[in-house]
């Protein structure tokens, strides 16, 4: 595991370690605030609710795994309003996630990753009209999988905040 976590600060995460996916809870009130759509990509995404189906299968994919990977990308923002440093960063984070799986896989070929916010590989999701383009690619949200991001970095003596002036996200590989 220490290679994995080096070679994902290696390639661009701030922070890396281990999480026991059985100290990983899904929970339904944040499954709940998914249907309140803030984000936008409620019923309009494979990755997320209804269509990642309900949380008892977050439970049940949870139990398959015994080894996870947390990852986090940590920016400075000019001030607490640095909007724009703040997208910047969810977009390298995503990017982050996503290119990192491969090499999840060379060591775990049935990792899944888990990321923040809505899956966003395809320019338009097919949901609902047509299966997943890229199911194997496609990355579930921290969140549609009804995971506190605060409790899972908790579990991985992780901290969840960096100070005045930062945004962290926040990422995970579930191992098997």
């Amino acid at each position: 595991m220490e290679s994995l976590i080096a070679a994902a600060k290696a390639h661009g995460f701030s922070h890396a370690t281990e999480v026991d996916p059985s100290a990983l809870v899904p929970r339904d009130e944040v499954r709940q605030m998914c249907s309140a759509n803030l984000c936008s990509a409620y019923g309009t995404n494979w990755m997320c609710p209804p269509a990642c189906g309900p949380l008892s299968t977050s439970t049940q994919t949870l139990r398959r795994f015994h080894e996870g990977l947390l990852v986090q990308l940590t920016a400075q923002l000019e001030d607490s309003f640095d909007y724009e440093a703040m997208m910047a960063a969810d977009k390298l984070a995503r990017k982050l996630v996503s290119t990192f799986l491969p090499t999840v896989r060379e060591r775990f070929p049935k990792a899944i990753a888990l990321g923040n916010g809505a899956c966003d590989l395809c320019k338009t999701c097919t949901y609902p009209s047509k299966p997943c383009r890229r199911p194997t690619r496609a990355i579930q949200s921290m969140e549609s999988f009804g995971l506190v991001v605060s409790e899972a970095c908790e579990a991985a003596n992780l901290p969840y905040y960096y100070g005045p002036n930062t945004i962290t996200y926040t990422g995970c590989y579930l191992l098997r």
